[in-house]
């Protein structure tokens, strides 16, 4: 339901008249700016803004698993995901409400730095990037947006970076996840694939809150955008 704003209130201010998925994208290029120059004239170290289990698991930095999804490996990864999250955060804030998106942003990037942490006590490759690797980006949080769409609005056509044909998320998502686990293990590229898994799974799991707490909705939701 919208809401409207009586005259009578005032006039707006600036950050109250931007969406929330725009504050978040603005506050991200931001503090990767900040972050950047900090590290740069050595007043901050990038161990403490990026996830390193091993740190983790020491009890140390543990703000960076919020700081590390405002961080970027380089201009272009930071471009790939404000834009990703432009046109994925734009769409969910419109069914999920400011509030409640917010938090499940949030919230999925956070359980996505866990599972990356979690999963790097498996000593074997394929399933993690090791103990000492440092993980920055809101990629993690992105695949919780891309796996709460996989049930939400499983017929929803996407388009795929550089692939310009339409491709139904349901089947975007697991061929995203596997495409980028594919080119890191073959590739030797450090690309925090279980933090990925641990956002999809975030959202998928909220997916299922959500069809079962609200099933007369979805199921609106989904005819409409199928």
């Amino acid at each position: 339901m919208k809401n409207y704003q009586s005259d009578l209130g005032g006039k707006k201010g600036f950050f109250s008249s931007l969406s929330i998925n725009t504050i978040l994208i603005l506050l991200t290029i931001l503090m990767f700016f900040v972050f950047s120059l900090l590290i740069k004239f050595n007043l901050l170290t990038i161990e403490d803004v990026a996830l390193k289990p091993s740190n983790i698991f020491q009890g140390k930095y543990l703000w960076t698993f919020l700081t590390s999804m405002f961080m970027h490996g380089g201009f272009f990864h930071l471009f790939v995901n404000m834009l990703s999250l432009f046109f994925l955060g734009t769409f969910l804030q419109r069914i999920l409400g400011s509030k409640r998106y917010l938090w499940f942003y949030l919230i999925s990037g956070i359980f996505a730095g866990l599972f990356f942490a979690f999963l790097s006590l498996i000593p074997v490759q394929f399933f993690s990037t090791g103990f000492d690797a440092l993980a920055v980006g809101a990629s993690g949080a992105l695949f919780g947006l891309i796996g709460l769409m996989m049930l939400l609005t499983p017929n929803l056509p996407v388009y795929i970076m550089f692939i310009p044909i339409p491709i139904k998320i349901k089947y975007a998502a697991p061929g995203m996840l596997v495409l980028l686990w594919f080119i890191s293990v073959t590739g030797n590229i450090p690309i925090g694939n279980t933090a990925h898994l641990g956002g999809l799974i975030a959202g998928l799991v909220y997916g299922l809150y959500l069809r079962n707490r609200y099933k007369n909705k979805i199921k609106m939701v989904g005819k409409y955008f199928s």
